[in-house]
């Protein structure tokens, strides 16, 4: 299923203002249990920033492949200080994200049409966020490079993407994607510990996400309303009030499956550093 046409309809809709975009943020961090893990990860980031350096020491940030910026927002919004550049692919969608951050005078904050196969700035960022993008790329060997390249001494590299124990909801191979756009289904910890290593990356800590409950989680708040919007717009009638009955539910699923170490898992979040 190609779910790309159901979010830029779901972007649409909140981008009429800058409180209604601010309003998708929101949500987007309540309902995406990837919102929770990389939260999780960049508040432990931003803990060990403040301790070695200080939270105002002047840090320049990546957001690479950063879709609708909800990442960009909440870094902007722990120090407005902080120059985050965030790239992605689609012209139309960086575009969008400049006129929301400029209304909202976040001045440090810039959006930039890119390839990341190709995009380098030699030794820049302290930090590199990644969510949710690798999957999408099929020479992944040369972003890891980029990325290394990249990076500051010392500094992170922060990926969040599906693993190869279910990823984007495949269970064996006869089965398809349930998200079309992705060129593999997910990583091996080994394989991609491996291939970050080899880009020059000299430490590597990789962990499950999307455990037990975490699965239940996101067919819950994701597949099965992105299936109902896929057979009818009429669903979007529907669909506060779906949330409304499952989001408790929803809700502790997220808290456990960030609280506990998952000894398995559809997903992966990896910190690399240089």
């Amino acid at each position: 299923m190609e779910y790309d046409p159901i979010k830029k309809g779901l972007g649409n809709i909140f981008n009429k203002t800058p409180f209604l975009r601010i309003l998708f943020y929101k949500l987007l961090d309540l309902l995406l249990l990837r919102s929770w893990h990389v939260h999780k990860e960049l508040r432990r980031w931003t803990k060990a920033r403040k301790k070695s350096v200080g939270l105002y020491y002047k840090t320049h940030i990546l957001d690479a492949g950063a879709g609708f910026g909800q990442y960009t927002y909440y870094l902007s919004n722990i120090n407005s200080s902080w120059n985050i550049l965030s790239i992605d692919v689609k012209q139309e969608q960086v575009g969008d994200c400049n006129n929301f951050f400029r209304s909202i005078g976040k001045t440090s904050v810039l959006f930039k049409t890119d390839d990341l196969t190709t995009f380098k700035t030699e030794g820049c960022f302290d930090l590199v966020l990644c969510v949710d993008v690798m999957e999408h790329i099929l020479e992944d060997e040369l972003v890891f490079r980029n990325y290394y390249a990249s990076m500051k001494e010392g500094s992170m590299l922060l990926i969040s993407t599906p693993s190869d124990q279910g990823g984007s909801d495949v269970q064996g191979d006869s089965e398809e994607s349930f998200i079309e756009e992705h060129v593999r289904d997910g990583y091996n910890i080994e394989d991609i510990s491996n291939k970050l290593k080899a880009a020059g990356f000299t430490e590597v800590d990789a962990r499950y996400s999307y455990g037990t409950p975490g699965k239940i989680s996101w067919r819950l708040s994701m597949k099965y309303p992105i299936l109902m919007l896929g057979i009818s717009r009429l669903f979007y009638i529907i669909l506060p009030f779906y949330y409304l009955i499952t989001y408790p539910l929803c809700y502790f699923l997220n808290y456990l499956d960030t609280a506990i170490v998952q000894s398995t898992g559809s997903g992966l979040i990896v910190r690399a550093w240089k």
